[in-house]
């Protein structure tokens, strides 16, 4: 058995406790350990000379004691100032020892690592780490950086340096160890060093390799591992969509009666599709025709109309004699679902249902019992359609909306109540969150994309104004004058605090101060912990303009439309994303009038803020909004909270590596032509067991 298999506890120094801190990590096996990358570097390679050194810095210095005392002003502690001839630095110690204060006696030469910061006495370092010299030419510098792992509580560095110092070893000895799965025309046309190499190099970087190319990602040892973590990423997602193929679907075919059925159905609708939304479901058609499940995903701005391709979609599975599932992330957008697909199939035969947490008793029962039988063609809900009291008869569609929001588990569990047999259900996942185009390459490549890049005719752009706090009683004016015009209004309250409760009570005091400044207008507020009739209750008043203000949380975010509605003020927007600033957005221009957004900030603002909000200001475009949140937030923050389903990485950096993607696809879909023996061997190194989130 290869060595870099055993488990850690088979090295030296690693007990069993030491071992299950370890195994929290995900470190299980000695190979597990070379792919525990640091997180940064600390520079020993140099000597600094105390009058070199600002505040900030994080070095190593060398001096002999001159002052020892015991401060008892404020926290005790230890001060120790020590001077190399060029200038002098103070050590303070919170946490010492009688042993500690006699060592530090008066002459002693000693060494320090620790960051330089500002303190009473001029330049000081707390709790550096130390070290007595017995000798004045005594060597202190190191000749590599020195790496700092990621940790959890009861590990140390020293334990996880030694550890993976042993590992390294063992590939010294033996260069057959480590497979390299990437061929070595591949390495030389991207210039990639092997894999022993690259790993040597990043565990232990010598002094040619500065802390600068470490941490900006330039350097071809890192470059090389997120190469092979993107890869490996975007081969189980390949094989997902593989073995998707092998599973059998429910067949909708497009004979003369459907299309009497869905001609009727374009008929009646009360717009006119657009031409984006014709070409998608055009490609919705023709998976649905295909003998294995439909995995598409379908984008598309705020108000671009994805909703009634999901209709459509649904349609062709009641036609071919199927029922449907559509599932919202919020009681508030199922609401809306329900609303609009009752409108929509109100002269078909078919009965639209609805299933939140919140149905209890006889209704619930109803429900689940029209499921069962097959009665309920369409039922739309929250996640409390997954619920294990729920049954279909004959689920043919399900239908996702802002996906991202669910966990992974939830997801799976759905489709698994459509299984009958080896037939699986079609998922059509709806998301008006623009995902940048080099994301989706990955985090999708197990999905069909389409895109619905057109708004509906007669749709205006938005106009975007950044006003600071100050401003607020001019803000209040405005809304006086717009609601005199018999206009109505949007005021979202934002909260730092992820607390639902502290974000619930800064919308409740904000409407509380804005009925008080606005004696003639109509508030009325809604939140997240507000019960689902209680809320719909305000959306209806709103909608049917008996309110003139809302104040809202960001659970307005998705769904809510109201053509009236022409104003929005966002407080405090430089605390979202601007995906999420953006969807916020959207709740207004749905109207044939102008409509405004005021983004309205606490100075000071920090440039990057100043920046991401100008973005916004000057785009209406999703996508292009959310290349730009990509580039200044990362990945996880444009996709929405992190999920199960997230891909979470351990090298590759989305925002840093975005370059490589392209390449990632190519070289990922000739594997499976030249080197299909390498896959799984590379997604178990880099996924393990957690390749399930690409079931979904």
């Amino acid at each position: 058995m290869n060595i870099l298999n055993y488990p850690v506890s088979s090295l030296k120094g690693i007990g069993l406790q030491t071992a299950n801190r370890l195994q929290k990590l995900g470190l299980c096996v000695i190979q597990d350990l070379l792919f525990h990358l640091p997180l940064r570097y600390e520079d020993r390679t140099r000597v600094y000379p105390i009058s070199a050194l600002r505040a900030g810095m994080t070095t190593l210095i060398t001096g002999k004691v001159e002052f020892i005392d015991v401060s008892d002003r404020g926290r005790k502690s230890l001060i120790c100032r020590i001077s190399d001839g060029t200038g002098f630095i103070n050590l303070k110690f919170f946490h010492f020892s009688a042993s500690q204060h006699n060592a530090l006696k008066l002459g002693t030469a000693i060494s320090c690592f620790a960051e330089v910061r500002f303190g009473y006495g001029g330049l000081e370092m707390v709790h550096p780490e130390y070290k007595v010299l017995t000798h004045p030419d005594e060597c202190v510098t190191e000749n590599r950086l020195t790496p700092v792992y990621p940790l959890t509580e009861g590990l140390s560095q020293n334990v996880i340096r030694k550890a993976v110092k042993q590992a390294l070893a063992f590939c010294e000895q033996d260069s057959g160890l480590l497979t390299d799965w990437v061929p070595e025309t591949l390495l030389k046309q991207y210039a990639f060093p092997v894999l022993a190499d690259a790993i040597s190099t990043l565990h232990a970087p010598d002094e040619s390799i500065s802390a600068i190319a470490l941490q900006n990602g330039s350097l071809p040892a890192l470059k090389r591992l997120a190469f092979e973590e993107l890869l490996a990423h975007y081969l189980s997602l390949r094989i997902t969509r593989n073995k998707t193929k092998a599973w059998q679907a429910p067949l909708f075919l497009s004979g003369s009666t459907t299309k009497i059925v869905t001609d009727h159905f374009i008929r009646s609708l009360p717009f006119k599709l657009t031409n984006a939304q014709q070409r998608v479901i055009s490609e919705i058609e023709a998976d649905c025709g295909l003998q294995h499940p439909m995995m598409r995903l379908v984008q598309g701005d705020v108000g671009s109309g994805k909703t009634v391709v999901s209709a459509y979609a649904a349609l062709l599975a009641l036609t071919a004699g199927y029922q449907v599932a559509v599932m919202a992330p919020t009681e508030l957008l199922a609401e809306q679902h329900y609303r609009n697909f009752r409108g929509w199939f109100e002269n078909f035969d078919t009965q639209v249902m609805y299933l939140t947490g919140q149905l209890k008793g006889n209704p619930r029962k109803a429900v689940l019992q029209a499921l069962e039988e097959g009665t309920a063609g369409i039922i739309i809900g929250t996640h409390a359609l997954f619920q294990d009291s729920v049954n279909f008869n004959r689920l043919g569609l399900i239908i996702i909306d802002e996906q991202h929001r669910f966990g992974v588990h939830q997801r799976l569990a759905l489709r698994e109540k459509g299984q009958q047999g080896s037939i699986r259900p079609h998922q059509l996942v709806m998301t008006a969150t623009p995902i940048p185009r080099t994301l989706a390459m990955l985090q999708y490549s197990d999905l069909d994309i389409s895109i619905i890049d057109e708004l509906p005719p007669g749709r205006k752009a938005i106009v975007t104004s950044v006003i600071p706090a100050e401003r607020r009683a001019d803000v209040i004016d405005r809304i006086n004058g717009w609601v005199e015009k018999k206009k109505q209004v949007y005021w979202v309250c934002t909260l730092i605090e992820e607390s639902e409760v502290l974000q619930c009570e800064a919308a409740e005091n904000t409407a509380e101060r804005l009925t008080q400044a606005l004696p003639k207008v109509r508030v009325a507020l809604i939140h997240g912990r507000m019960k689902s009739a209680d809320k719909d209750a305000v959306m209806q008043a709103f909608k049917s303009h008996q309110i003139d203000l809302l104040v809202a949380t960001t659970v307005i975010e998705v769904g809510v439309d109201v053509p009236n509605a022409g104003l929005m003020i966002i407080e405090n927007p430089e605390r979202l994303g601007l995906s999420q600033l953006h969807q916020l957005r959207g709740r207004v221009g749905r109207g044939n009038d102008d409509s405004f957004c005021l983004l309205m900030y606490q100075a000071p603002l920090s440039d990057t803020a100043r920046h991401r909000l100008g973005v916004l200001r000057d785009s209406n475009d999703g996508f292009v909004i959310a290349e730009k949140d990509l580039e200044l937030r990362g990945p996880g923050e444009v996709m929405g909270t992190r999920q199960t389903g997230q891909m979470h990485f351990k090298i590759a950096d989305l925002a840093r590596d975005t370059d490589m993607l392209e390449i990632v696809q190519q070289v990922g879909d000739s594997f499976f032509t030249h080197s299909p023996q390498a896959i799984q061997p590379l997604c178990d190194r880099w996924l393990g067991t957690s390749t399930e989130y690409s079931e979904v």
